[in-house]
């Protein structure tokens, strides 16, 4: 039976090392990870000490709250015509206003547009125009079985509780499976990962299968590249990436980790596989990938930077962690606190660790890899950070992003050629001629009515689309 690579690590901080396969990330019985499993088995808690709000994700310990920050209506509104603005004039925002974009998803992405604004910043829209019909052809094909039996035991566990999963055979998981499975085909040196499920869920969320597919390819291509491959070095080589960012950023919790020595796979692999899908409450989970389509990994480095610092790193933290298993329970265990919408976006916003850093470190990682490991087996391509390095990657032609609008007014009578408007004025004489009567706009005078409709006057018109374009097929609200 082929075994599928896991997200999560062994069930105890004193189970074996990592050997770098996906087996490695089994349970100890051999069977698939339990800690992507039903909800009440992820991160090691209860039904007592864990909730879960009501579309399945984690909400924390008892008392936490996960419910969406309260934005008025009146600023939610300012905020979608902002977005509506950059998102039909998008290539010139990514080229020339690409801070104010950055800013705008440090904000949040509004509710009814996040869906369509992923596909942009992670360039999928574009992936898939340049690749239509690729996705109904592999939906057609049966699949390889090894993959379709893992893939079909997995549907029921992600987020069981909301409503388009709840059911066996439902709308969710088909196209979940449909997802999952066309990747297994496009990528079949890669296969299937179970860390992939609950990323391919919550894409479908917000966007149908065949948008939600092209997310998914982008995010294991270019954003997190080698992280889904079969023996999994991309991950642990950025658990050290990880471990020698939080000596700098909390040399308190590096101690701690160091002197309890254990390994950064232990704690982060799920963190960073589920792009923290399975450990944040929901409305974090939104805001930080929000900014994770926009910034690249630097922001999945950041929350788990965050979270270490404020669970490990002062003394009175760490009284009740004396050893292995208590430290991995509180990590397992995360203060609602620290994992609430505003405190945590707040936090890793001003969070002093760039692309820069990472890829230093990346370096230097890598180095000491090859001198204990050998060469890499995964030859992935090098990772992008974040929308502006996928946009100037792409290539020159990217007429997906041109809008295209629904509404089109007839164009009326061509208008008249002003020389013979002048003409016939000059045989307009006497007080009869009703110069100033209604068939002065039927003349085609400046500024008339029937000009203003006909929509090859406005290039404005042609620039921008409506808000029931074709577009709002992307929309999911």
């Amino acid at each position: 039976m082929a075994k599928s690579r896991g997200g999560g690590g062994p069930s105890s901080p004193g189970g074996r090392s990592l050997a770098g396969t996906r087996e490695s990330l089994a349970d100890p019985g051999g069977d698939e990870l339990s800690s992507l499993g039903s909800d009440s088995e992820i991160n090691g808690g209860g039904p007592e000490e864990r909730r879960v709000d009501k579309f399945g994700f984690i909400v924390g310990s008892r008392g936490a709250e996960g419910t969406l920050e309260e934005v008025p209506l009146e600023v939610l509104r300012q905020r979608e015509s902002k977005w509506l603005d950059m998102l039909n004039n998008w290539d010139k925002w990514m080229a020339k206003k690409h801070k104010k974009i950055r800013l705008r998803c440090q904000k949040g992405i509004p509710p009814s547009l996040r869906g369509r604004a992923w596909q942009y910043l992670s360039g999928s829209k574009v992936k898939l125009e340049q690749n239509m019909g690729k996705f109904d052809e592999l939906d057609l094909l049966t699949g390889d079985p090894k993959w379709l039996d893992v893939i079909e035991r997995d549907l029921h566990r992600q987020f069981p509780f909301h409503e388009m999963f709840v059911s066996r055979g439902g709308h969710g998981q088909q196209d979940l499976f449909r997802v999952l499975k066309a990747y297994t085909l496009y990528r079949p040196e890669e296969g299937y990962c179970q860390a992939q499920a609950p990323i391919a869920a919550v894409l479908l969320m917000h966007m149908p299968a065949e948008q939600a597919f092209w997310c998914l390819v982008q995010i294991c291509e270019k954003y997190l590249p080698g992280y889904y491959s079969e023996k999994l070095e991309a991950i642990q080589l950025d658990g050290q990436i990880l471990f020698s960012l939080l000596h700098k950023v909390s040399p308190v919790a590096y101690k701690h980790l160091s002197k309890q020595k254990i390994d950064p796979i232990l704690y982060m692999t799920e963190w960073f596989m589920c792009a923290f899908s399975r450990t944040l409450p929901w409305s974090s989970v939104l805001r930080v990938w929000d900014m994770f389509f926009c910034e690249g990994v630097k922001i999945i480095f950041r929350v788990g930077l965050v979270l270490l610092k404020h669970t490990l790193g002062s003394s009175d933290k760490l009284k009740s962690c004396q050893g292995q298993y208590e430290t991995m329970e509180r990590l397992r265990a995360l203060s609602p606190k620290i994992m609430q919408e505003a405190f945590l976006v707040q936090e890793v916003i001003e969070l002093p660790v760039t692309e820069r850093q990472i890829e230093r470190e990346h370096l230097i990682q890598l180095k000491k890899w090859r001198e204990t490991h050998g060469e890499l087996q995964c030859k992935s391509p090098p990772r992008l950070h974040g929308a502006k390095a996928i946009s100037e990657a792409e290539p020159a032609p990217r007429k997906a992003l041109e809008p295209v609008p629904s509404i089109i007014v007839s164009p009326g009578p061509a208008p008249v050629p002003k020389a013979r408007k002048s003409k016939e004025k000059s045989r307009e004489k006497g007080p009869a001629s009703p110069a100033n009567g209604p068939g002065a706009e039927g003349n085609g005078a400046p500024g008339t009515t029937r000009e203003l409709l006909h929509p090859q006057v406005s290039p404005h018109h042609q620039s921008k689309e409506s808000l029931s374009s074709r577009e709002s097929e992307d929309t999911y609200l």
